[in-house]
């Protein structure tokens, strides 16, 4: 894999870690995406909360600006293998989201309109480009961060998984 392929997820790992207060002792010490992907574990409410999802014939896609490598090491690392139908990676089309190519691929994926897709975001940034592209969103804001200043904001904002499941039952009972 080409190294410039990962300078930008490089970087905001990095610039992530800074954010949130994750930085190791060394101020200059380097994130792997590579590593950090077969280190990730899932929150404690993701395997249930998403088992019941798809319990409830609720069909999961995992959208990932990391390599297919990467995006399977993180499943893996995860313990969520199995949850997804498909696992996308935006290195297929050679972009990265927020750019509207990459949301495409859901569509492409299950063949259905943007209308019928709740796309679920940890980054509020992620959450406004779907947003913008046309999804309906839900913003798991575990962080409780303020929303983005990008000129839209998502549909719903939560603090965990269960405030999603919570959403989707609203959505299905309108």
């Amino acid at each position: 894999m080409a190294e410039n392929r990962l300078w930008p997820l490089r970087r905001f790992l990095e610039g992530y870690r800074r954010r949130v207060g994750l930085c190791h002792q060394h101020a200059e010490a380097r994130v792997e995406p590579r590593e950090a992907a077969t280190e990730l574990k899932s929150y404690p409410d993701a395997l249930p909360v998403l088992k019941s999802l798809r319990e409830a014939g609720i069909r999961l896609a995992f959208l990932s600006n990391l390599t297919p490598y990467m995006l399977g090491s993180a499943i893996k690392s995860s313990g969520l293998e199995g949850i997804f139908e498909p696992s996308l990676s935006t290195d297929r089309v050679r972009v990265y989201k927020p750019d509207p190519r990459a949301y495409q691929m859901e569509i492409d994926a299950f063949n259905l309109r943007r209308e019928e897709i709740l796309f679920a975001a940890f980054g509020g940034w992620d959450a406004a480009g779907a947003k913008l592209f046309g999804y309906p969103t839900f913003w798991v804001n575990r962080l409780n961060l303020p929303i983005e200043e990008l000129g839209v904001a998502p549909d719903a904002i939560g603090q965990n998984l269960t405030d999603l499941v919570d959403f989707v039952k609203a959505q299905r009972r309108l």
